[in-house]
């Protein structure tokens, strides 16, 4: 079965829940999904950078990214850009492995405006999320995300056994020449 390693980050407070608890330093849920055929891992990394320093155990190895902001705030659109530096950039992950999520309040009538984001993060898939009005869309896009890391980390491994059956064959060919 494969696995797979999916970073979730984003500002502080980007739900406007009544109650909110904070991530403190990371958490993880793994989860099976029988029908993609995947073990997942998805890596809660908190908003605050006061956990900075609990992120480069999770950032080893990521298949894919969330990043979940709340463009109404406008300090939110600035940090996404360090989120998708740190998350995606420097982790050599593609930006097709890359989904932002923008919440927003009920009612706010901002819930399908694109928000201005900087380059490259606009080149990004975005998707706006409200989870009391239409939690089936974010739960759909959620799980087109999960497939496209599956196809990928699939698509990776079946790149690897033929590198290696390559280097083992030629290995085999050289020993036959050899003697």
């Amino acid at each position: 079965m494969l696995k797979a390693k999916v970073l979730v980050g984003g500002p502080c407070k980007t739900s406007d829940i009544t109650e909110y608890n904070q991530t403190q330093g990371v958490r993880i849920l793994e989860f099976e999904n029988p029908r993609m055929g995947c073990e997942f891992e998805l890596w809660d990394c908190g908003g605050d950078p006061e956990f900075e320093s609990y992120w480069p155990d999770p950032l080893k190895g990521s298949n894919g990214v969330v990043i979940i902001f709340n463009d109404s705030i406008l300090s939110h659109l600035k940090e996404t850009e360090m989120w998708y530096s740190c998350f995606v950039q420097q982790q050599l992950v593609q930006n097709a492995l890359c989904l932002l999520i923008t919440h927003h309040k009920p009612g706010s009538g901002s819930d399908k405006e694109n928000p201005a984001l900087a380059p490259p993060l606009n080149r990004l898939k975005l998707v706006h999320s409200n989870l009391e009005d239409d939690p089936e869309e974010i739960r759909m896009e959620f799980i087109k995300h999960l497939r496209s890391i599956i196809n990928t980390v699939s698509e990776s491994r079946d790149s690897e056994k033929i590198i290696l059956t390559s280097i083992l064959l030629i290995r085999k060919f050289n020993l036959r020449v050899d003697k």
